[in-house]
């Protein structure tokens, strides 16, 4: 393109000197050396230009920063991981979402190689190949850092100002939908286990009833038939409770609610239970009235939940406590047991759905695993939180913890704001 330019440069010139040869008038001389002139200078301007991206569509893109910086703060500010390597394998650009993903100041990685920084051997051999081939692509793996994470990686080729090739890399964490997605499997997964163990069960005991029974016989089945079918339904009860508390449509009923007077008539519901399994029931309220806003059927709820785990867990001869106190800004409420506990690599997980600690007994009781799920979602709505101290061969104590105040008016339904 530049020689061209400078061709038809020299062509008008020489045509300007033939003109005034051959025509000898001045004006028309005048006019073509001024057309001519003009030509010489575009021509060189346009042959100063250096080719752009758009002479070599299929070179990689040229990374320039801006003279304020501003390309810098817009990578500091995406909420990706973003890494430059230049040619030379050292780390050019590296901001604060890389940094938090892989526990990394930008100012130390910066200048430094990859390896250095960022210690993956998967990562640094992608990067490589991007400056060797100048072909990206996207692969997903695990880094093993403070904490094992699952990262996405995108990888481009860039242009420098000097002709040289970088690599980019986009790093999204992944961690959590992840987490999310293997906690969706096993709900189902568990969910499907809870019913199909109940509806095998009635399917034989049906099938069996049609071949023809004897009447003691026939009422057993019958009478096992009922219970696989009320477990059933508590099953589907309380995953529909579970999922209203966790998506934050349940609405709370408040009202000004006794909780001593509550507790003592949980604690009497379930002392024929207790009576049944030679657990020794107490129940320790103050005299004074223990008034908070709150709903009462589903505060009902937390304790009868409370009292069923304490007593499943409590072998025979063992003692639950239910104890109520309050101050002056909040209202406790305590179930403890002298059963068989809990292991402390267990306690962070005791609230999840169906989570057993013991897989031995976990078809041992009646649960439907998860009691304690709803009991955590419902204390949260109102406000309050839960907490549990355990110890192997000693027994569990749960402590929920209530506002006295604070919670809205009582004369008014409050949509739940479930965690």
């Amino acid at each position: 393109m530049r020689s061209l330019l400078l061709t038809g440069a020299m062509v008008g010139i020489a045509a300007c000197a033939y003109s005034l040869a051959r025509f000898g008038q001045p004006w028309e001389v005048l006019v073509l050396a001024a057309a001519v002139g003009l030509a010489v200078a575009t021509a060189f301007a346009l042959a100063r230009q250096r080719p752009g991206p758009s002479d070599a569509p299929d070179s990689p893109r040229p990374y320039r920063e801006t003279r304020d910086g501003t390309l810098e703060q817009v990578l500091t500010a995406l909420p990706v991981g973003i890494v430059i390597v230049g040619h030379d394998g050292r780390i050019t650009s590296f901001n604060d979402a890389a940094g938090q993903i892989f526990g990394v100041s930008p100012q130390r990685a910066k200048g430094r190689t990859l390896i250095e920084s960022v210690r993956s051997m998967e990562m640094d051999r992608r990067l490589s190949a991007t400056l060797r081939s100048a072909v990206g692509e996207t692969i997903e793996f695990s880094y093993a850092g403070a904490a094992r994470r699952r990262l996405r990686l995108t990888t481009q080729a860039l242009a420098d100002d000097g002709g040289g090739r970088q690599a980019l890399a986009i790093i999204a964490d992944l961690t959590s939908i992840r987490e999310l997605e293997s906690l969706r499997r096993d709900f189902v997964s568990n969910v499907s286990h809870e019913l199909r163990t109940p509806l095998t069960s009635i399917k034989l005991m049906v099938e069996t009833l049609a071949a023809g029974v004897e009447p003691p016989a026939r009422d057993e089945f019958l009478q096992s038939i009922g219970r696989e079918t009320d477990r059933m339904i508590a099953l589907v009860r309380d995953l529909l409770d579970l999922a209203r508390l966790e998506s934050g449509k349940a609405v709370l009923q408040k009202s000004a609610v006794d909780i001593g007077e509550l507790c003592r008539e949980a604690a009497a519901t379930s002392r024929n239970r207790a009576q049944a399994m030679s657990i020794d029931l107490e129940c320790s309220t103050p005299e004074t009235r223990l008034v908070i806003p709150a709903d009462q059927e589903k505060l009902r709820q937390v304790i009868v939940n409370l009292l069923d785990n304490a007593l499943r867990h409590t072998p025979a001869g063992g003692r639950v406590r239910l104890d109520a106190h309050a101050t002056s800004a909040v209202v406790e409420i305590s179930v403890q047991d002298t059963g068989t506990g809990i292991p402390s690599t267990a306690l962070p997980h005791i609230f999840e759905r169906f989570y057993v600690v013991d897989p031995a007994r976990a078809r041992s009781g009646s649960g439907t695993g998860l009691g304690l799920a709803i009991v955590k979602h419902i204390v949260e709505a109102h406000g309050g939180s839960i907490r549990v101290h355990s110890e192997l061969g000693a027994g569990t104590t749960f402590v929920c913890t209530l506002p006295r105040e604070g919670g809205g008016d009582i004369a008014s339904d409050a949509t739940a704001h479930a965690r």
